[in-house]
């Protein structure tokens, strides 16, 4: 991890470089600040500045290395478990076909975007119910 917020502050280092020379190569070339560039530039310095310090904050919370971080560790000591997943579940797709309608709505009509809420609310409650009914009932 402290190599991560080490190339973090890296990142944002060079953002800001690579924005202050953007803004002073448009001056002299142009006349003046080229304002999209510039500002998208110094954004994203200020992400990066964002991430490497709550990655740094993470890790002086948790107070320890972590199994990528020490030589010795194996594969299995970063493998966390990730919880139960249903291979033959079809509800992750209809939520999928949800989110599609929904976003097509906003682009072709909006009457599209209470049908996609409405297959979302369906979608995401059979996804949650999954486990309490028919065959695979617990």
């Amino acid at each position: 991890m402290r190599t991560s917020i080490g190339l973090w502050w890296i990142l944002t280092a060079f953002f800001f470089l690579v924005a202050a020379i953007y803004a002073v190569w448009n001056v002299v070339s142009h006349g003046g600040v080229e304002w999209v560039g510039t500002t998208a530039l110094v954004f994203t310095g200020l992400m990066g500045t964002m991430i490497a310090f709550y990655i740094g904050r993470v890790h002086k919370a948790q107070r320890g290395e972590l199994p990528e971080d020490t030589l010795t560790a194996d594969i299995d000591d970063g493998d966390p478990e990730m919880g139960e997943f249903s291979p033959w579940s079809w509800w992750p797709i209809v939520l999928a076909a949800s989110a599609a309608i929904a976003a097509m709505g906003l682009a072709v009509g909006s009457w599209l975007v209470p049908i996609g809420f409405g297959v979302f609310a369906v979608a995401i409650v059979g996804w949650v119910y999954e486990y309490y009914r028919g065959y695979f009932a617990r």
